[in-house]
């Protein structure tokens, strides 16, 4: 792996961090099955490039974008907890509704390209481009620690620590006075403008708003999170966000590695292949549990 397929790595790890610090608070906090992260993302990106060539600050941009975000999860949410829809059907039913719905705001164009525009690496990139391979994992590393720290402290607040309460036992919460439909809600705003702010930094280091994106979003923010769990096991809110992001970066660094291998690539190994390795990730991360246990019970001779 050369040094620009390094630092590669680590900044699409750190923008789908965002993504899985989001899937995290769907999936693992709020317990609630989402899979509006598929149009979420996309919503981010196509939000960010129509409001910055309308002349829009990229990084007003940027925060428009998750605001997009965090509608589209309160809709999900709405429907589940004002229409009682399963929250599964809850979230495809939005998934769908966003497609169209995102090819309205790039007025029927799939792919927006942001090549001539501003963007929020712009002020700190050479003019050559000769520091872009590793301002830009830097850029979005501040954006990363402020989301991190930002829900840590949340979720050590009364209303963070209510949202918590809802996804372990929502029954058990409403019966000490927590409104569970409002924290189901929230959780779910936060989660998905998470997803779509990562939507739109990737847009900008991309060079393009790109409808096909979002395609396995949440199943890339799942496998970052199982792997961080995996490598650090925590109970502690501050370890659980780290986890999810060094999940993340791990998990696109071994995508990295496998797609520039010269052995896998010896035996057919192609970037076309990247759900496929996906795949194959997840599977893999899902059983690590399990083999850790059975090793465990392992009788030593």
């Amino acid at each position: 792996m050369t040094l620009i397929a390094f630092f590669g790595g680590i900044e699409t790890g750190l923008i789908y961090a965002l993504v899985a610090l989001g899937v995290l608070i769907s999936f693992r906090i709020l317990d609630f099955p989402d899979l509006t992260a598929d149009g979420s993302f996309p919503l981010g990106a196509v939000v960010f490039a129509v409001s910055v060539g309308a002349g829009v600050n990229p990084w007003l941009a940027c925060l428009l974008g998750a605001l997009a975000g965090a509608a589209a999860g309160t809709v999900t949410a709405w429907l589940h907890v004002s229409l009682n829809i399963l929250p599964l059907l809850a979230s495809i039913l939005v998934m769908v509704a966003l497609y169209s719905l995102n090819l309205r705001i790039t007025g029927g164009t799939p792919n927006l390209p942001l090549i001539d525009t501003p963007s929020v690496f712009s002020p700190f990139t050479a003019p050559d481009f000769s520091n872009q391979f590793w301002v830009q994992p830097l850029i979005v590393l501040f954006f990363v620690i402020a989301a991190k720290l930002l829900l840590d402290w949340f979720f050590n607040t009364k209303t963070g620590l209510a949202v918590r309460a809802t996804g372990i036992n929502a029954r058990m919460a409403r019966a000490q006075g927590v409104p569970t439909s409002k924290m189901i809600v929230l959780g779910m705003a936060l989660s998905n403008a998470l997803i779509a702010l990562g939507g739109a930094l990737f847009a900008q280091t991309s060079g393009s708003a790109d409808m096909s994106s979002g395609i396995g979003t949440i199943v890339i923010g799942l496998a970052a999170v199982i792997i961080g769990e995996n490598l650090l096991p925590a109970k502690r809110i501050f370890l659980i966000t780290l986890s999810a992001v060094l999940g993340s970066i791990v998990y696109r660094l071994m995508i990295a590695f496998a797609l520039g291998n010269e052995q896998l690539q010896s035996i057919g190994v192609r970037p076309t292949d990247l759900n496929l390795i996906t795949a194959v990730l997840v599977v893999f991360a899902l059983q690590l549990p399990a083999v850790k246990r059975r090793l465990k019970r392992k009788p030593t001779p």
